[in-house]
């Protein structure tokens, strides 16, 4: 028996870990999603389970696309990687014209087709990274060169972001923006261009937050909730009090107080909150714990993908969704800014659980293939 299938023996089957954490999260979702929303959901549609109903859907579907996906040869990918950006492109643009797109809460984000309710965000940060992926594959060593690096990527990548942004979406284009920085790093781009882009993305980011009202309430509110208990630092306060009513081991399912209209969002942004309540410091520990492991796992498998596309895409997927959990989480406990996004595979939102599960399948995929190899 070879030195590695020793290791592999001893340290576990990546793809097998992967479908059980994966699971995991689902079961924590769908359990939290039907205890956290069943007071929203029972005031506006007359029924508890509507909210956790409709996730179920959205899990049995996501999980057909990534059961589809894992059994794909992740390099097929390559061939839709451009058509599939174009479209994305196309599906961003369409949500901001009048009659068209769906507007709730002030954002324009949604598309709907029949019964189907489509956030094109969600599918263009997959779509951008397999796109991102796919290219600087293909230029090698040219991406040392600026210009090289600088196009088509992120020409690409700026026009995604600002169709994302006039939404608005502020988490969801820093989130974008980071994964591809992440792929950018993998692929071996220089220091001095990646601490550049960075640098300008910082200060764009600084001149949006300033430039818009709301925004800089929430960076305040960020920097003293207490300042506006019962505005601004509303959410942030609320949220805080739900994490330290659950104590060590939590005040049980379903008996979370601050989903009594308290805590906004409790089903989707601030599901972690309601996570925290009920299950305390040991049900919050475990979901981090399954998510550090999950990064683990998209890790070593993007080592031990058997070519350089499929270690971008792993790199670039274990990137986004690592990074959106920690500005998640970061966001209801306090350590970050509120910005708005859900927590992947646990917060409600149809769109963003089929198009993360379907980035788990490429992951699988790519496990898969390095098994096979």
């Amino acid at each position: 028996m070879s030195g590695s299938s020793l290791a592999e023996r001893r340290l576990g089957n990546p793809f097998v870990l992967l479908i059980a954490t994966s699971v995991a999260m689902l079961v924590i979702g769908l359990v939290m999603i039907l205890s956290a929303s069943s007071v929203e959901a029972f005031q506006r549609y007359g029924s508890s389970f509507m909210f956790f109903n409709r996730q179920v859907l959205g899990t049995l579907i996501g999980v057909a696309v990534m059961l589809l996906l894992a059994r794909t040869d992740h390099r097929k990918l390559r061939r839709f990687a451009r058509p599939a950006m174009v479209i994305s492109v196309a599906l961003l643009a369409a949500v901001l014209i009048p009659g068209v797109g769906v507007t709730r809460g002030g954002s324009s984000r949604w598309l709907v087709f029949g019964p189907i309710t489509l956030q094109p965000s969600e599918l263009t940060k997959l779509t951008l990274l397999l796109f991102t992926a796919h290219v600087l594959d293909r230029k090698g060593k040219k991406i040392l060169d600026f210009k090289e690096l600088m196009l088509p990527v992120f020409a690409v990548l700026g026009l995604v972001c600002l169709l994302i942004m006039a939404q608005p979406d502020l988490g969801t284009t820093l989130i974008t923006a980071l994964a591809v920085m992440v792929v950018v790093f993998l692929a071996g781009a220089r220091t001095k261009h990646l601490v550049l882009l960075f640098g300008g993305g910082l200060l764009m980011t600084i001149a949006v937050i300033m430039g818009e009202g709301y925004r800089r309430a929430r960076l305040f509110s960020y920097l003293n909730p207490w300042s506006d208990p019962l505005n601004t630092g509303y959410q942030t306060i609320q949220g805080q009090i739900a994490l330290g009513s659950g104590g060590l081991f939590g005040l049980g399912l379903g008996a979370s107080r601050q989903k009594w209209s308290y805590v906004p969002n409790a089903h989707t942004d601030f599901i972690f909150a309601i996570l925290g309540e009920e299950l305390g410091l040991v049900g919050t520990m475990a979901t981090l714990l399954l998510f550090v492991f999950f990064i683990y796992l998209g890790v070593r498998i993007a080592r031990k993908a058997p070519d350089r596309f499929g270690y971008l895409v792993a790199g670039g997927i274990t990137g986004w969704i690592g990074i959106q959990a920690l500005i998640n989480m970061g966001a209801v406990t306090g350590i970050l800014p509120i910005t708005g996004v859900p927590l992947p595979l646990i917060s409600f939102g149809g769109s963003s659980l089929v198009f993360t599960m379907a980035a788990i399948g490429i992951l699988l995929s790519i496990a898969r293939s390095r098994k096979s190899s």
